[in-house]
């Protein structure tokens, strides 16, 4: 009985000692497991069917698969998103609860100006109505908007808050309206200003036929001078209607051009010789400033000429007797915009333009006050800057009033 329980005990002792040796060697195991796991940044680092564990080695491996899947997923989209709101137009701001700046596009600096990263929301947005906006909606947890134009930046903005209701914080979406500001009043004016240039012709012609209904077709010459006259307001009118139709077609793209190359003076001397008439019964000096570099262009000869006459045009109707109308070109330096280019100017020493027009000269129809009374239908300018732009060049203007006028456009060089 006693030798029973000795073989009894023997055997607990041997059999407790290979389980502490197996739970030591499975700890041992599972330590360096997870010290692998630590360290492993993809599943080929991992070891597997590890001895004893090959379960839940297995497993751990293709939890570490899926979790690094589920991450790159989640890195593609959120570099899409980032991407998407760099390229937007509109500035997004995300603000924290408390009325901090965490994130930003480009857009938004551009847009609000300086960089806003960290900034209070205050600081970022500067106008009062923004900002009330931004607070009412962080008080009553819904959408809010505002809109607000600054005058010294001539900028229309939109803004609207946003509650994010995952960070207790502010979504801050900006839009700059301005282009489309500028349009609608571009569409205005034209709408306007061609209903004018229509309504004076046709109620000149209204009147001409009325006075000759009622008697003056009896007496032959105010008939005929009544008649000269109805001829002058077809004539204008005839006028307006080719050059609408000659800018409608030149900005869709059907101008053809015949491009070669050709000296930029031989140019300046045609549309100087051309107009020396004209400005000569103006009582006006035209001329043109040579220098001895000559300067060829690769355009279409006979409409670069239409655009010099017609800033040629402007310049006469704008200058008072005993004033002066200068023509030159000259190479565009290094360095700047139109680098490469042949710069052409037109001088005058007129009554100038006014801040507030000189933006918007080369509207279609647009005239100041200033100009109504000098006639022409408003048009010129634009077909000229169509031109120019179909050349590859651009056109621009610099004045102060009772200071002269300098057109500018380029093309580029041959």
């Amino acid at each position: 009985m006693n030798s029973f329980l000795t073989a009894l005990l023997v055997l607990l002792l041997i059999a407790l000692v290979v389980i502490g040796y197996r739970y030591y060697s499975l700890q041992k195991q599972i330590d360096t497991y997870t010290k692998k796991i630590r360290a492993a940044s993809n599943t080929s680092l991992l070891p597997e069917d590890v001895q004893g564990l090959e379960d839940f080695s297995n497993a751990v491996k293709s939890l570490f698969a899926a979790g690094n899947s589920r991450l790159a997923a989640s890195e593609a989209e959120r570099a899409r998103l980032a991407a998407v709101l760099d390229q937007m137009t509109d500035g997004v701001l995300i603000a924290d609860s408390l009325g901090r700046i965490r994130f930003v596009n480009p857009a938004a600096e551009k847009i609000l100006g300086g960089s806003l990263f960290g900034r209070s929301v205050t600081e970022a947005l500067r106008h009062h109505q923004l900002i009330q906006a931004w607070r009412r909606c962080s008080e009553s947890g819904e959408m809010q908007s505002a809109s607000v134009e600054i005058p010294s930046h001539r900028q229309f903005l939109q803004f609207i808050a946003v509650p994010d209701t995952h960070a207790d914080g502010s979504l801050l979406l900006v839009q700059d309206l301005t282009l489309i500001r500028r349009l609608e009043t571009v569409r205005r004016d034209f709408v306007s200003n061609l209903s004018h240039e229509l309504r004076t012709p046709l109620a000149s012609l209204k009147a001409l036929a009325e006075t000759l209904q009622d008697g003056a077709l009896d007496d032959p010459p105010a008939a005929r001078r009544f008649v000269d006259r109805m001829q002058t307001e077809v004539d204008a009118l005839t006028q307006m209607v080719n050059e609408l139709l000659e800018l409608s077609r030149i900005e869709s793209g059907r101008l053809a051009l015949d491009l070669k190359p050709i000296a930029a003076y031989e140019l300046l001397f045609s549309a100087c010789e051309r107009m020396h008439m004209q400005a000569e019964r103006a009582g006006l000096g035209l001329r043109v400033e040579k220098k001895d570099i000559q300067f060829k262009v690769r355009a279409d000869a006979a409409r670069i000429e239409q655009v010099l006459v017609n800033l040629i045009h402007n310049a006469v109707k704008f200058t008072k007797p005993g004033g002066e109308i200068v023509l030159s070109a000259d190479v565009v330096p290094a360095g700047a915009v139109d680098n490469g280019a042949v710069r052409f100017a037109v001088r005058d020493t007129g009554v100038g333009i006014s801040a507030d027009d000189l933006s918007r000269i080369f509207e279609r129809f647009y005239k100041s006050d200033r100009s109504r009374a000098g006639g022409g239908t408003g048009l010129g300018l634009s077909i000229a800057r169509h031109i120019v732009e179909s050349h590859g060049g651009r056109i621009w203007a610099q004045s102060r009033e009772g200071q002269g006028s300098v057109f500018f456009f380029t093309i580029p060089a041959a």
